[in-house]
């Protein structure tokens, strides 16, 4: 195969990787290519976005991941861009303004550090060759030696590490040749100490991965380890990919569970979506999070709406004279609109919703939970 014949398989095959972007807001969709390739627009630390070329270095993989389709027992079309030939393409698009920066994963070719070899030798060709100074996102392979990871965040502006399931428990289910503790969890702590504030690399964020539904966990398992994640790792952001029935082998969970709604994998991945953002964008802690008695969230309603119906006494909201932080308790309204409100305020009594361009089914939400003194 030539170059870029390798790098359509390869990039079809790193859709499953969604630890650089996903599809929460309108600038973050994920758009493919007339070639294949996938481009993933991502937020920066300034608040911009770049667009990411991703791709996978090699979908060869030694490893048995059992939700994984280019797990090692799987027949697939197998091949490798060497670093030479992912750098060269990567400037390619680059210098056509297609893209400007690199997301590389791969699959574990060999062993962990082999892999991690490979993946830094294209960033350290991207950045001392040829001079590309942009954003690279490197994927750390479980496994690998604290001196590959160490060298991964001297070149990359992100990394990530995908921790999969919450706990050994739920992952042993998944994989016989990783170690939870050894080759997920402990690099986990390597990366947050090597990136804490005051750190040689705290510029550098770490983003990490959960397979939702492929093993037997539970939502609450998975929003006590986002809290983990959050407040006591410091990474930046937590990404949920939906397991999709049939991609993995028939022995996990997730493929014996009884048929159910193509969407239903969907809108748990969805809820958990919501969860986070309560958690790092309105400051919600555990306990304002409920989930039902399996410990999941409500299918049929969001983690928000479901607070504010267990705290009857904090509604109706006033529009006119409460507070930003009261504001933001209403569901549908969110940090934009309880700002615009704010803003609003300053010039007139606002008499409507409408007027703050609330509309649809939002409209219909937000109008349960407030009124206008």
């Amino acid at each position: 195969m030539d170059t870029l014949e390798k790098l359509k398989i390869l990039s079809a095959d790193s859709q499953h990787d969604l630890a650089c972007a996903c599809g929460t807001g309108r600038d973050e969709h994920r758009k493919r290519g007339l070639d294949g390739k996938w481009l993933y627009p991502v937020t920066l630390p300034d608040g911009g976005y770049t667009v990411l070329l991703k791709t996978l270095l090699s979908n060869a993989c030694s490893m048995d991941c059992r939700y994984c389709p280019l797990r090692a027992d799987k027949d697939a079309r197998r091949c490798t861009l060497k670093p030479e030939e992912a750098a060269s393409v990567f400037m390619g698009y680059l210098k056509r303004r297609e893209v400007s920066g690199l997301f590389l994963s791969s699959g574990v070719m060999g062993t962990p550090d082999h892999t991690m070899e490979k993946i830094n030798a294209t960033a350290r060709l991207l950045r001392y060759q040829y001079n590309f100074r942009g954003y690279i996102h490197l994927k750390i392979i479980p496994g690998a030696s604290d001196a590959a990871i160490e060298d991964s965040l001297s070149l990359a502006s992100a990394v990530s590490l995908n921790i999969e399931t919450p706990g050994a428990k739920r992952f042993d289910l998944l994989s016989d040749r990783k170690d939870y503790m050894q080759d997920i969890i402990h690099p986990m702590k390597l990366l947050s100490k090597l990136t804490s504030k005051g750190s040689r690399f705290s510029r550098v964020k770490c983003t990490t991965q959960f397979i939702v539904g492929a093993s037997d966990e539970t939502d609450s398992e998975i929003v006590d380890y986002m809290f983990g994640l959050y407040h006591r790792l410091n990474f930046k952001r937590v990404y949920f990919s939906a397991y999709q029935k049939g991609l993995g082998h028939p022995g996990i969970p997730g493929e014996s569970r009884p048929a159910s709604s193509p969407d239903q994998s969907f809108i748990r991945e969805h809820r958990l979506y919501q969860a986070d953002y309560l958690i790092r964008r309105y400051g919600f802690l555990e306990k304002d999070i409920f989930f039902d008695d399996r410990g999941n969230l409500m299918p049929d309603k969001d983690p928000k709406e479901v607070w504010a119906d267990r705290h009857p006494e904090v509604y109706p909201v006033r529009i006119n004279s409460s507070d930003r932080e009261t504001l933001l308790k209403v569901p549908g309204i969110g940090p934009d609109t309880a700002d615009r409100i704010v803003k609003a305020r300053g010039d007139r009594r606002i008499a409507n919703l409408e007027d703050l361009g609330i509309k649809g089914k939002r409209l219909e939400k937000v109008r349960g939970y407030v009124i206008f003194e």
